[in-house]
């Protein structure tokens, strides 16, 4: 019989990939940002950065997937103040780049609250006002968010139903159900969440495929809007046209 800890070890393997620092550009060209140190609800220590904007649309959490760290996604958080102008933070999961502990689902999950804390208090707002970007594993994290606290808007880009959707998906000969005890049910959950949702997915992608993205969209509630990326695999750089749809969608927030 599997333990429990063997389980959980696996799991953790499967699911997470994180990058240590230094590993990463940490000084990325352009990007004008202040490092934020702060600790989740167990008392990890954790670090993100914070892109501020003078006057901003909007004040936005974005949580990353579980690759890397945040110092890869320079590029967005670039054209998201650049372009968007909104004032956004970026912060590594436990176990990513400066952050300190070893990543599992439920401490990822606070890493977001505590997060969406300090967001909240720099920029000097209520947290219900903050819109919330989750990237592939990170749209779970903020889902999870959205459901139990509201936000100003949702945007979820290639994320995924559950982790067993995923999981039975890459590994159809083995009982991912029973094995997998980690869940992430972000379709069993949206449901609470009674706000603006923006969701993008490729229709090439490999990773998780575009039909648990379509069946987390057909969980949520009005209003909402689908926005599929033709060509587009999981990996592959965000083109034109989703700063475009993601524009449109802040110029419809109250």
């Amino acid at each position: 019989m599997l333990g429990a800890g063997w389980l959980k070890s696996l799991e953790r393997n499967l699911l997470f990939f994180p990058a240590r620092y230094p590993e990463g550009d940490w000084q990325p060209a352009g990007l004008n940002f202040e490092d934020a140190w702060f600790a989740a609800a167990d008392g990890v220590r954790l670090h993100g950065w914070f892109v501020p904007c003078e006057k901003p649309r909007a004040v936005l959490l974005f949580a990353h997937g579980n690759g890397g760290n945040l110092s890869h996604r320079a590029d967005p958080l670039r054209t998201l103040h650049d372009r968007l102008h909104v004032a956004a933070m970026i912060f590594d999961y436990r176990g990513y780049g400066r952050s300190e502990g070893t990543p599992d689902a439920a401490g990822i999950l606070l890493d977001g609250r505590a997060a969406r804390r300090w967001l909240a208090e720099r920029a000097g707002v209520n947290e219900s006002q903050i819109v919330l970007m989750g990237e592939s594993l990170g749209g779970a994290v903020v889902v999870d968010m959205a459901a139990a606290d509201g936000a100003r808007g949702l945007v979820l880009d290639s994320t995924f139903s559950s982790i067993p959707d995923v999981a039975g998906w890459h590994y159809p000969l083995l009982p991912v159900s029973a094995l997998t005890k980690t869940r992430l049910d972000s379709a069993g959950i949206i449901a609470k969440y009674h706000g603006p949702l923006l969701m993008f997915h490729g229709d090439k992608d490999q990773i998780i495929p575009i039909q648990f993205g379509r069946k987390l969209f057909a969980a949520a509630n009005e209003p909402k809007r689908f926005v599929v990326l033709p060509g587009h695999d999981h990996n592959d750089p965000r083109p034109d046209v989703f700063f475009a749809e993601f524009d449109k969608f802040l110029d419809t927030l109250h």
